[in-house]
C-alpha cells in the first residue's frame, strides 16, 4: 500500500512531464505530420519537432498562412530559447519575404511578417508593415504585437504600452493561442517604462498561458534580477533546464547572477558547464576568465581569457566587436605571473588592433613595454 501511494505521488507530481514524454514518443515523423502535429508541439514546447514539421509543410503547401505563421512563430521563439540561435530569427523573415512577394495583399501575411521584421530588429520597417495591416484589419494581432514591439526599439514607450495592452484585448476576444505573446509584449513595454514589478507580474500570466516557452522564463528572471528577486530569478533558470536539461543560455546565466550574489565557486562552476557544452562560444570562456580573475586565480583567468581572444580572432568577430577584457585581464593575470612570453606577444596583438580600429579602451605601458618585462625584447603581434 505505501509503495502503491508513492508511485500514486510521483505521478501525480509528474503527471505533465509524463504526459509530454508519451505524446514526444508518439509523435508521428516529420513527412507524415500534420499541423494540428506541429501546432500540438508548439503546445507542449517542443519548438525544434514544431519547426521540422512546419517546414515539411511549408515546402509543400508555401502559400498555406496557417503553416507560415505558425513555422514563423516556432523559429523566432526558439532563437530566444539558447545560444547561437539568431540564424533562426533571419530564416524566418526569407520565408515571410518569400511570403509576401507571392501574396502582397493578404493581410495574414504582411502582419507575420511586421511581426518577423521587428523580431529581426527592423522596427521601422515593422511599423510601416504593421500601421498598413492595422489600417485594413485593425484587430491583427500580429500587427499589433509588432507594432508594440517597434515603437518601443523607437523609444516611444507609451505607444509601446497601449498597443500591447490592445493586444491583450485582442487576444482574449478573438485571439486566445496568442495571449501569452501578448502578455509577453505588455511586460517588456512595462520594463522598457521601468516598471519591472509590473512586468514580472505580466510575464507570469503570460507563463500561465504557455508554460513551456522558455523564452518567457529568461525574461521572468531579467525582471526579478531588475528588482533584486534573486530567489525568483534563480528558479526561473532552473525551470528553463526543468524542461532543457542541456540549456546552455540558462547555465551561462545561472553564472552571471552566482557572481552577482558574490558565489564564486558557484559561477565557476556554471560557467565551466557553459565551455565544456559550448566550447567555441567565446562569451562562455570570457565570463569563466572573468570569474577566475575575480576569485585570485591568476593562471585558470589567464587560460580561459586566452581561449577567448583566440576564438574572437579565429572567428573574425570585428574587432570593434571583440571583448577587450579578454586582452586585457588576460595581460593583467600573465602580469601577476611574471609570465613575459606570454605578455609581450599579448600587448603587441592589442596595439595591432588599436592600430588598425577605433577602440574606446585603453591599454598602456611606458615605453609600450610592460615594467616587469623591461629587459624583454618586443617581438611580433602574437
Amino acid at each position: 500500500m505505501v509503495t502503491l501511494c508513492m508511485l500514486g505521488s510521483v505521478f501525480f507530481v509528474f503527471r505533465g512531464q509524463l504526459r509530454d514524454l508519451l505524446q514526444t514518443w508518439l509523435a508521428p515523423p516529420v513527412a507524415s505530420a500534420t499541423l494540428a502535429d506541429a501546432q500540438a508541439a508548439y503546445n507542449r514546447g517542443d519548438l525544434e519537432r514544431a519547426i521540422a514539421y512546419t517546414r515539411e509543410l511549408h515546402g509543400a503547401l508555401p502559400d498555406d498562412t496557417g503553416t507560415l505563421v505558425l513555422l514563423v512563430r516556432s523559429l523566432v521563439y526558439h532563437s530566444y530559447a539558447d545560444i547561437n540561435q539568431d540564424d533562426l530569427r533571419a530564416e524566418a523573415l526569407t520565408y515571410t519575404q518569400a511570403a509576401v512577394i507571392r501574396t502582397p495583399y493578404d493581410m495574414t501575411v504582411l502582419g507575420i511578417h511586421a511581426f518577423t521584421l521587428q523580431a529581426n530588429n527592423l522596427s521601422e520597417d515593422a511599423q510601416r508593415v504593421a500601421l498598413r495591416v492595422i489600417r485594413n484589419e485593425p484587430d491583427s494581432i500580429t500587427a499589433r504585437l509588432a507594432l508594440s514591439l517597434a515603437y518601443s526599439d523607437q523609444g516611444i514607450f507609451e505607444a509601446g504600452l497601449r498597443d500591447a495592452q490592445r493586444a491583450v484585448e485582442i487576444a482574449s476576444l478573438s485571439a486566445p493561442a496568442w495571449q501569452a505573446d501578448a502578455y509577453r509584449v505588455v511586460a517588456l513595454a512595462q520594463s522598457d517604462l521601468g516598471d519591472y514589478a509590473d512586468a514580472a507580474a505580466s510575464v507570469d500570466t503570460a507563463i500561465t498561458h504557455h508554460s513551456r516557452l522558455l523564452a518567457l522564463h529568461f525574461e521572468r528572471a531579467l525582471y526579478a534580477q531588475q528588482i533584486g528577486d534573486m530567489d525568483t530569478a534563480t528558479a526561473s533558470y532552473f525551470s528553463v533546464i526543468a524542461f532543457d536539461e542541456d540549456n546552455v543560455k540558462a547555465r551561462f546565466r545561472l553564472c552571471e547572477v552566482s557572481s552577482i550574489l558574490g558565489e564564486r565557486d558557484a559561477a565557476i562552476d556554471w560557467c565551466n558547464q557553459v565551455t565544456v557544452s559550448a566550447p567555441g562560444w567565446s562569451d562562455g570562456w570570457y565570463t569563466l576568465g572573468r570569474e577566475y580573475y575575480l576569485n585570485g586565480d591568476w593562471s585558470e583567468a589567464q587560460s580561459a581569457l586566452n581561449r577567448c581572444s583566440t576564438l574572437q580572432v579565429a572567428q573574425d568577430v570585428p574587432i570593434e566587436e571583440r571583448e577587450f577584457e579578454c586582452w586585457y585581464m588576460q595581460g593583467q593575470a600573465a602580469e601577476v605571473l611574471r609570465d613575459c612570453e606570454a605578455l609581450i606577444p599579448l600587448y603587441n596583438q592589442y596595439q595591432v588592433m588599436k592600430n588598425t580600429a577605433d577602440l574606446s579602451q585603453t591599454w598602456v605601458y611606458p615605453d609600450d613595454t610592460p615594467p616587469i618585462c623591461a629587459s624583454a625584447t618586443s617581438s611580433g603581434d602574437g
